[in-house]
C-alpha cells in the first residue's frame, strides 16, 4: 500500500465505514491548527494537534517535539474514533508536513492502514470537493497503541549511524551549514549527516513528485539500497516528511525524533559546520 493517496481515490472512499479522516493542519508560527480546522476541513474529519496529540511536552534534553506518551496518544486516537482496523487518512493545509508527522507517529504506534492526502486541503479544494466547518462527533474508537512499530534513532546511536549509514538532514541548507539558526540555541548539524532538504523534492503545489523523481533525488544524496537510511531535521517533524517520501519509493528510514533540537542541547556533543 502506497503511503500517499490522491484526491480522487479518497473521494471514492468516503463511504467506507472503516475510514477515519484526521485533520492535522498546523503552523509553526501563525494561526493555530485548531483555528484553521474551524475555518474549513474535509467533511467528517477530526482535528489532531501536532504539538499536544502527536508530540509530548518539550523539555531539557527531549527536543521540541518528542514522542507522545503512548497512553496520551491512545486517548487522542480513540477520541478521534480510531480502531485497530481503521483506514486512516491524514492531511494538512498543503505540504503534508504535519500530516507526515501524523502518518509516522501512527505507524510507530502500530497502525498499518495509514495514508496521507497528497497536496492536502488545498488539493481537495482545487478539485471542487466540499469542505465544512461542522465538527463531527465520532463514536469512541478502541485502538490499542503499540509503540516501537517503526525504527527510531536516539542521541546515543545517531552518531554511529551517520558514520555507517545515510543520515539525511531535511532542514534548509543554510541551517544545515550553520549559517543561521532561528529556533535552536546552536547552529550546525550532526557530524556525518547529509543535507537533503524537503524543499528539494516537494513540488511547489505541495504535491510529492513521481517515484522516479524521488528515487533520483535520494540517490543523489547517497541512498543506494546498500546502507541503512535515517532522517533528522530540527525537531522530528520535517524528518517524518522525508521518511514518508522514502516510504513512497519503498525505503524504510529510521527517524531521529529528537533531531537537532535534542542533539544541540548537550554541549558535549560534536557539531559540524559547512556543507
Amino acid at each position: 500500500m502506497r503511503p500517499l493517496i490522491c484526491v480522487d481515490e479518497l473521494a471514492r472512499s468516503l463511504d467506507d465505514p472503516t475510514l477515519v479522516l484526521l485533520d492535522v493542519q498546523w503552523n509553526l508560527t501563525g494561526p493555530p491548527g485548531a483555528d484553521l480546522y474551524a475555518g474549513a476541513h474535509l467533511p467528517g474529519a477530526v482535528h489532531l494537534d501536532l504539538d499536544t496529540d502527536l508530540a509530548g511536552p518539550p523539555g531539557e534534553g527531549r527536543g521540541r517535539h518528542p514522542l507522545p506518551e503512548p497512553e496520551a496518544l491512545e486517548r487522542a486516537l480513540r477520541t478521534a474514533g480510531v480502531d485497530g482496523d481503521s483506514r486512516v487518512v491524514a492531511y494538512d493545509q498543503r505540504t503534508s508536513l504535519s500530516a507526515a508527522r501524523a502518518w509516522w507517529v501512527l505507524r510507530w504506534a502500530g497502525l498499518t492502514e495509514v495514508r496521507v492526502l497528497d497536496g492536502g486541503l488545498a488539493a481537495w479544494e482545487s478539485e471542487g470537493r466540499p469542505v465544512t466547518a461542522a465538527v463531527p462527533s465520532p463514536r469512541p474508537g478502541a485502538v490499542t497503541v503499540r509503540p516501537g512499530s517503526l525504527p527510531v534513532l536516539t542521541a546515543n546511536d545517531v552518531l554511529g549511524f551517520a558514520a555507517t549509514g545515510i543520515l539525511l538532514d531535511s532542514r534548509a541548507p543554510e541551517r544545515f551549514r550553520g549559517e543561521t539558526e532561528p529556533l535552536d540555541p546552536v547552529a550546525g548539524h550532526i557530524p556525518g549527516a547529509v543535507n537533503a532538504p524537503m524543499a528539494g523534492y516537494l513540488r511547489e503545489d505541495g504535491h510529492f513528485p513521481t517515484a522516479d523523481v524521488l528515487r533520483a533525488y535520494f540517490a543523489g544524496h547517497g541512498v543506494d539500497g546498500a546502507r541503512p537510511v535515517g532522517t533528522s531535521c530540527g525537531s522530528g517533524v520535517t524528518a517524518a516528511h522525508t521518511a514518508l517520501a522514502l516510504a513512497e519509493i519503498g525505503v524504510e528510514a529510521a527517524l531521529y525524533v529528537g533531531s537537532w533540537s535534542e542533539w544541540c542541547s548537550d554541549p558535549a556533543r560534536p557539531v559540524a559546520l559547512g556543507g
